[in-house]
């Protein structure tokens, strides 16, 4: 009886499924799409910081920029920009949003394995500071670059999520053409997504407007105010109630576009439906995947340290020769990674062109590693959110982690020629087909009448 038990009260682990997430993140065709998506980004990025709007400024102990004064102070930012604003030392919002986050999120990870929760919730929410000093002092830059990293995103997170389903699901490793071609088709679906919870807000906010306005009118607007207040109180409740669904539902959007096929307004509702009906099952859920992933995370960069200072290593023994200027030959052109900084910190000066041309190789080299480490986070996060969306429907909607939208007949891409055959003109032959055999059986039994005759 022990033994017919077991099995079933491990199937009904279904988190334990989610331990699965690395292998599906580590498949090559997700890197891919997940390096080549950073390779967009980081390019968009960088040539939109040709404008330089962050102000720099000498301090004491090196540089300060807006964002280290916003961070230790924002009352203080105004004076700063002030004090500082005419001065032609300056930088890119992406370089000085892409530094800061990196930071905070290697301080996060230290700070969860020494199991200081509180520290890992400042760290995110110093993340989110820095995103609204972003959209509250360079607010066009910001549109510009969110647009760009949506649309990114839109093609790339669903073919991951798409990628993960099928894997997931059927077991497959489904091509990487036919990823990107689901991601391009259902681009809508996944650019929308995120957008649209946000256009429900500010469309009920609207009317909360409104009534504030109509409350400027003498004397009447004040009334009207406080009889129409209950109408404001279960706006601002739709809003609340808005806003914690997309929180913590924003993660499944994807997922529910690629596992059902779903709309962005389908998406929003499976994901809002899942948030509410099982809150702590997701969050346990998710409490997994973090502590997993992390663990995931260290180990792909203490790979990628190995193999770094392995080659490094070799190289060190193989160089005999001094530089240029008597300086260590490897030093000046590759500096040695460690665990914090792969790319290496302290480098001895480059003493000729050739040195600064190997320097430069060596950089780009390295930095494809760097971008393959970010790449697998990325993979990592979408391949998790889809496993499990994948488990919060088999539980709410009791259906199987193997029911997966598909798509017999793929409409074809602008400018690819749709197939000869298509599902009218294979109907048609099949109706030609039977139609022959019909018409062939009786002119053969009428053959046979007819030698049946003759013999007689």
């Amino acid at each position: 009886m022990a033994e017919a038990t077991a099995p079933s009260i491990f199937e009904n682990l279904l988190f334990t499924r989610i331990f699965q997430t690395f292998r599906t993140a580590i498949q090559p065709g997700k890197l891919i799409i997940a390096l080549a998506a950073i390779a967009v980004i980081a390019v968009a990025g960088w040539l939109m910081d040709f404008s330089r709007t962050v102000v720099v400024a000498e301090s004491g102990i090196g540089t300060a920029t807006e964002l280290d004064i916003y961070m230790a102070d924002a009352s203080r930012l105004p004076a700063f920009l002030e004090s500082h604003g005419g001065e032609q030392l300056r930088t890119g919002v992406f370089s000085t949003l892409w530094r800061f986050n990196t930071d905070s999120f290697h301080d996060a990870l230290s700070c969860l394995f020494s199991f200081n929760l509180p520290g890992v919730a400042a760290k995110f929410g110093q993340c989110v500071q820095a995103a609204c000093w972003a959209v509250r002092y360079h607010s066009l830059y910001c549109l510009a670059l969110i647009a760009v990293i949506l649309a990114v995103i839109a093609v790339a997170g669903g073919s991951i999520c798409r990628l993960a389903a099928m894997q997931f699901a059927k077991g497959e490793k489904g091509g990487f053409t036919e990823a990107l071609r689901f991601g391009c088709r259902q681009f809508t679906s996944f650019f929308t997504a995120p957008l649209a919870p946000i256009g429900i807000i500010v469309f009920i906010g609207v009317f909360i407007i409104l009534l504030g306005l109509v409350a400027n009118i003498p004397r009447v607007g004040e009334l009207i105010m406080g009889i129409f207040l209950p109408l404001a109180l279960i706006a601002g409740a739709l809003i609340t109630l808005v806003l914690i669904g997309t929180a913590a539902g924003f993660n499944l959007m994807f997922p529910a576009v690629a596992y059902d096929g779903s709309d962005c307004f389908d998406a929003i509702s499976r994901s809002f439906s899942y948030v509410y009906s099982k809150p702590w099952r997701m969050a346990f859920y998710y409490a997994v995947a973090i502590v997993y992933g992390a663990l995931c995370y260290v180990f792909v960069r203490f790979f990628a340290l190995l193999m770094l200072s392995s080659a490094r290593l070799g190289l060190q023994m193989g160089v005999f020769t001094n530089g240029a200027e008597g300086t260590d030959k490897l030093a000046a052109v590759w500096p040695k990674p460690s665990f914090a900084n792969l790319l290496g910190a302290d480098a001895a000066a480059a003493a000729n062109w050739t040195e600064h041309v190997a320097a430069f190789m060596i950089y780009l080299f390295v930095l494809a590693v760097v971008g393959l480490l970010v790449a697998f986070v990325i993979s990592f996060y979408f391949s998790a959110n889809t496993i499990i969306y994948a488990l919060m429907r088999n539980r709410v909607d009791n259906t199987s982690t193997e029911d997966i939208h598909t798509e017999a007949a793929e409409e074809p891409l602008a400018g690819e020629k749709p197939d000869a055959k298509g599902p009218e003109k294979e109907t048609k032959e099949a109706a030609e087909t039977a139609e022959d055999k019909t018409n062939k059986k009786p002119q053969a039994e009428t053959e046979d009448d007819i030698d049946e005759k003759s013999d007689d």
